[in-house]
């Protein structure tokens, strides 16, 4: 429904996660016989997630962890990983700068060129342990750096940015063939971020075996304060999940929908999927978990940029391992533990069976979800209000 802002000018409504409640249907269904698996380029994960690629969530270890837990991460083959042959020295001065230096210390921190021979060795660490490795690059340096990870065995590529489109114009520089180079590319290929029904259409139409949908909901993200710009994650993702339908019927080929920030909870991941995401990628979650190498801290993949930051420092509460916030068990009760055990208890009380039958629960308006009856929780500071 368009509403008109003045004259001249209308606009849809959006809708975020939080504006949304999941409706039961007739039927719930035992826990034991959910199915929250799915497949991306034919690897097949039991959980569905990536970790994003933020360096103060993902590193080597976290991503064999991730993997040996059923999901996968990706690695920021742009980061500190790359930079520096012994990072952790850089976490933890990361973690000890004072909150008003901590944007200009982390940009000074990248200023470190990325080595081809680290991209290499990051991405051997991780086969070596066993996992399918992921790793992303942004469209302005995917052509400099894939073929010394293609080498190093890298199973799936993400290109990943702020926003990434099918095509980018340029006067001054020759922009990346996204669909010539998927094309050509040996592995899978994620794209995004995007927001809307015709970028998501158009990332689809490249050869992308998925799409990154979400602009500016992350927790460490500012681009919607930077640039103005940004789509709420509920839209966003039936937007881009009718795009799917539409590009399976014209080509037969199914296209993953992942949403890409803005999820705290497991509530949040089940709201996800039912507006039509396959998977979700979790950065601040995963931030959190004890082993992060953020040691508390996580910050955005535009955090450095030398010009015009669109991401910041914000701290974690690493309380409960990476198991534990994965998969449990939980003893917390505001749903940020155990996160896909709340997921599977999700689709089991309404019913549905697995990922794809549950993106067509019904869902309904509910912005007083969180506070409806909950004044106690709010007035004592637990529960949901946490």
């Amino acid at each position: 429904m368009e509403i008109e802002i003045g004259l001249g000018k209308v606009a849809r409504r959006a809708y975020s996660l939080d504006d949304i409640a999941i409706v039961p249907s007739r039927r719930t269904r035992d826990a034991d016989d959910v199915d929250i698996s799915w497949e991306l380029g034919g690897y097949r994960f039991q959980l569905p997630l990536l970790a994003s690629a933020m360096d103060g969530a993902v590193d080597v270890n976290m991503a064999i962890a991730i993997g040996k837990l059923g999901g996968l991460a990706v690695l920021n083959l742009e980061g500190l990983q790359t930079r520096y042959e012994d990072p952790g020295p850089v976490f933890r001065e990361i973690a000890s700068l004072p909150p008003d230096q901590a944007t200009r210390g982390i940009q000074r921190l990248y200023q470190e060129p990325i080595k081809e021979e680290l991209i290499a060795l990051r991405i051997k660490q991780i086969k070596e342990g066993g996992v399918v490795a992921a790793a992303s690059l942004t469209p302005q340096k995917v052509e400099r750096y894939y073929r010394v990870a293609l080498e190093a065995g890298l199973d799936i590529l993400v290109i990943q940015g702020t926003v990434i489109s099918a095509e980018h114009v340029s006067t001054r520089t020759e922009p990346l063939n996204l669909k010539r180079f998927i094309a050509e590319l040996p592995i899978p290929v994620v794209a995004g971020g995007c927001a809307s029904y015709s970028t998501a259409l158009h990332l689809m139409r490249t050869g992308a075996v998925g799409v990154l949908v979400g602009v500016g909901p992350g927790a460490a993200c500012t681009t919607r304060g930077v640039l103005g710009i940004g789509v709420p994650q509920a839209t966003a993702l039936a937007d881009a999940s009718a795009a799917r339908i539409r590009h399976l019927t014209e080509t037969g080929k199914y296209v993953n929908v992942i949403a890409d920030g803005g999820m705290r909870t497991g509530g949040d991941i089940a709201k996800a999927i039912a507006c039509g995401a396959d998977a979700v990628m979790l950065g601040s979650p995963i931030a959190s978990a004890k082993e992060a190498p953020g040691l508390g801290y996580h910050w955005g993949m535009a955090t450095f940029h030398p010009e015009l930051p669109r991401g910041t420092r914000v701290k974690t509460d690493q309380r409960w391992t990476l198991k534990e916030i994965l998969v449990g068990p939980a003893h917390e009760n505001d749903g940020t533990v155990n996160l896909f055990g709340a997921l599977r208890m999700s689709m089991a009380t309404c019913g549905y069976e697995n990922i794809k039958d549950f993106q067509r629960a019904e869902v309904m308006l509910a912005p007083a979800l969180r506070t409806e009856g909950k004044a106690m929780q709010f007035q004592q500071g637990v529960g949901m209000t946490k």
